[in-house]
């Protein structure tokens, strides 16, 4: 006998109603327990009936497995509310830090000599100070490492000298 596909709406006929839901619950247990059983996993299943009877299982403690239940909910809460936080700070920041960029980048292009046009002569003043200064640091900079690589090759030299006194006591 081939049973036909159960329509998905309430039983209108009460009895049928009870013994179906009787039958269902009981699998439902059923299937809980060997789940938790055949995969080792933690099942709770709570069930009220029409009548409002109470009908559960846990394969462990119900309330250990409810607190559990409540305390990942709330740091799922805790989680989404510290992403809402992080996303309204990014939301505040991105006109300051957009502003920022473009303030930089209109240095940037002021320092390689484009886009001088609308500068004043005050502005172009300070530029030309600022430019002063940093071509002073890259030479100081600049004279530090030749003074460094001729001391080196100083010491290169005087290391050569002994080595070519010592080979010409050798020969002699």
């Amino acid at each position: 006998m081939v049973r036909g596909k159960t329509q998905m709406k309430r039983i209108e006929n009460a009895t049928s109603r009870q013994v179906t839901f009787s039958k269902r619950r009981n699998g439902l247990l059923k299937k809980a327990f060997e789940l938790s059983v055949l995969c080792d996993v933690e099942v709770a299943l709570i069930i009220f009936s029409p009548r409002g009877k109470l009908c559960e299982f846990s394969s462990c403690s119900m309330d250990k497995t409810i607190e559990r239940y409540q305390k990942r909910q709330k740091d799922r809460e805790n989680s989404t509310k510290a992403v809402e936080e992080n996303m309204q700070n990014v939301k505040e920041d991105a006109p300051s830090m957009a502003k920022k960029i473009d303030f930089l980048e209109d240095s940037k292009r002021k320092l390689l000599g484009n886009g001088l046009e609308p500068c004043s002569l005050n502005e172009l003043q300070l530029l030309e100070n600022q430019l002063e200064r940093s071509l002073s640091r890259i030479r100081a900079k600049k004279n530090q490492l030749v003074w460094e690589q001729i001391e080196k090759l100083k010491e290169e030299e005087r290391r050569l000298g002994e080595e070519n006194s010592k080979l010409r006591e050798k020969v002699h």
